[in-house]
């Protein structure tokens, strides 16, 4: 649609599957994913339920008690228990699972999160479901949850818990047993004296996280959860190098693998006790900290020093340096390296391999823009010089691609994520000031875990194609760039933000300049706008497909007479024959 504005906007619309496939769903609304009734369903998925644990053996025995009694078929389900070092060896207890195995960690690293590596490892189910080893689940968790699984492989579904306080006296596993296999297991508690999950609460003001968007993930942590195997496969099981948050950045790295993230409310559990969250918030939160902010660019603790640099950049920058000179590409790179968002990473594309190491004319050789390119970045550790332009990295939530010569403002990144978030869309295309009729160019940002998605429902889309699966997984929007660059005409002033205002100016002499440059730039906007309003998505597109080729036409004749002037140019041929006889 367009909006008044002059921006243009294809809003994602759910898509029905095509000869049988699963749905593809819009941003974190999964409401066009329909499961059947809890009992009414055939499975056919298989299932390997992984408990990590660490000592409390009383509290084993009841969470497999109740495990041994699920709705699940018994051949589609296997129970592996993952022994994390115990100071006294677990055992399995009097009442197990039909399927139910119990191993030890392997050397070489403790914790929950290796633990569950390793029971994934030895297990075979279809769907991993990591569980507790304090979750004593009602009679239908495992089916409830399963049955999302059966309709998208990239879902991430999370069980619902309540926090109880432990008497280890209180049950039997015989007693468990019996009552979960009656389908009273919520009356093993008294529910008005437990405690929900904080997480409840972002998930019941966000509609069951149909409305969380890009933060839904923010929610999947611990307890209860599963995926099936391939996801778990992309995202790269969990971080053992985190003992405490490994749960966090897991999720994190399910969300950009493209998972969408399903609260499953139809069941429940009791957690047995409190966690250490909930005991000491204030230390755990303390060590989580620095462990989770430099795997998670979008940490929220993190975000609050964005002048520091972490392991994972907030977004990756492209730049294509190849036939730009120095003055150009130093426009670009500087301004987005200088700007407000440091913590980025950038690729600069150019045939590096060209430039050689022996005798040459200092200032007369072929590549020398290319040289002084290479000199200028190569002691920014942000910086990489790279032949061609790099896969996404999984990890990088954005990726933005900048033409060289392009003068961004030091705000440009931070102002168009939070643009693209507003808008919920997956890419962002904003054709710079005469783009749209000399081939100026434009910038682009991606968010990478709906490209993710895209790839994973249509695996062969590429190019323009894969853009047409993101508009319908995520949505696009195109606005114009002269918000996001510095008018060089205007003196270098840089533009009021999309969400800012424009400041007052003077009565003086440079105030009414200055005002009146404001004003040609607020003219040359509204004419770009127009422009735009008379466009949608595909002509946009189209149009900017004849201007580069346009430019390509331009940059192809004006390298002819470069080298036409080179061969005019005394002692030139000379130079080239000496370069041939070497």
């Amino acid at each position: 649609m367009t909006t008044p504005q002059g921006t243009s906007t294809v809003t994602a619309q759910p898509e029905p599957p095509e000869g049988g496939g699963q749905p593809y769903v819009v941003r974190n609304d999964y409401t066009s994913v329909e499961v059947p009734e809890l009992g009414e369903w055939e499975p056919t998925l298989s299932v390997s339920v992984v408990l990590p644990a660490h000592g409390h053996q009383e509290k084993l025995d009841l969470v497999l008690a109740a495990l041994s009694v699920q709705s699940y078929p018994s051949e589609l389900l296997e129970v592996i228990v993952v022994d994390d070092g115990s100071p006294e060896p677990l055992r399995l207890g009097p009442v197990v699972p039909e399927n139910v195995r119990l191993i030890r960690a392997t050397e070489g690293a403790w914790g929950s999160a290796h633990a569950v590596n390793c029971g994934v490892e030895a297990s075979t189910g279809d769907v991993v479901l990591r569980l507790d080893a304090d979750m004593l689940v009602f009679r239908e968790h495992v089916e409830s949850q399963l049955r999302w699984h059966h309709q998208l492989d990239y879902a991430a579904v999370l069980g619902h818990k309540l926090f109880v306080d432990w008497d280890p006296q209180r049950y039997s596993a015989e007693q468990v047993r019996d009552e979960v296999a009656a389908g009273r297991a919520g009356e093993l508690f008294d529910p008005s004296t437990a405690d929900p999950h904080w997480i409840e609460r972002n998930i019941n003001k966000t509609n069951q996280l149909r409305t969380a968007g890009r933060l839904a993930y923010k929610v999947f942590i611990g307890a209860t959860g599963s995926v099936h195997r391939s996801l778990f496969d992309r995202a790269g099981g969990l971080d053992p190098e985190l003992v405490l948050g490994g749960d966090t950045e897991f999720a994190f790295r399910l969300h950009q693998q493209g998972a969408v993230f399903v609260p499953d409310l139809d069941t429940s559990s009791w957690h047995l006790g409190r966690t250490q969250m909930q005991t000491r918030r204030e230390a755990g939160t303390r060590f989580r900290s620095p462990y989770v902010s430099n795997r998670v660019p979008d940490f929220h603790l993190r975000r609050k020093r964005p002048d520091r640099l972490w392991e994972v950049p907030y977004a990756d920058v492209v730049v294509d340096v190849d036939g730009r000179t120095l003055e150009a590409v130093d426009t670009t790179a500087s301004a987005l390296l200088d700007g407000t968002t440091p913590d980025l990473r950038m690729w600069l594309v150019g045939p590096w391999s060209e430039l050689e190491d022996g005798r040459r004319s200092p200032l007369d050789e072929e590549r020398l823009d290319l040289r002084l390119v290479q000199e200028t970045f190569r002691g920014d550790p942000r910086v990489r010089f790279v032949e061609s332009a790099p896969e996404p990295d999984p990890r990088v939530p954005f990726r933005l691609e900048a033409p060289a010569g392009a003068h961004p403002t030091r705000t440009v990144v931070a102002d168009m994520v939070r643009v693209l978030d507003r808008k919920g869309a997956g890419l962002m295309c904003t054709p710079l000031p005469g783009a749209t009729r000399a081939g100026g160019g434009l910038l682009r940002l991606e968010r990478a875990s709906s490209f993710a998605r895209a790839l994973h429902l249509e695996p062969g889309a590429r190019g323009t194609d894969l853009d047409r699966v993101v508009e319908k997984v995520a949505g696009t929007h195109w606005t114009p760039g002269a918000e996001f660059v510095v008018d060089e005409d205007a003196g270098g002033e840089e533009p009021p933000g999309p969400e800012s205002r424009p400041a007052g100016g003077s009565d003086t002499k440079d105030g009414g300049r200055r005002k009146r440059a404001s004003a040609e730039r607020k003219d040359a906007m509204r004419k770009e706008r127009r422009e735009l309003e008379r466009m949608n998505a595909e002509e946009l597109r189209r149009e900017l497909e004849r201007a580069r080729g346009e430019t390509e036409r331009l940059e192809a004749r004006a390298l002819r007479a470069e080298r036409k002037l080179r061969w005019s140019t005394p002692g030139f041929g000379r130079r080239l024959l000496g370069r041939m006889l070497r």
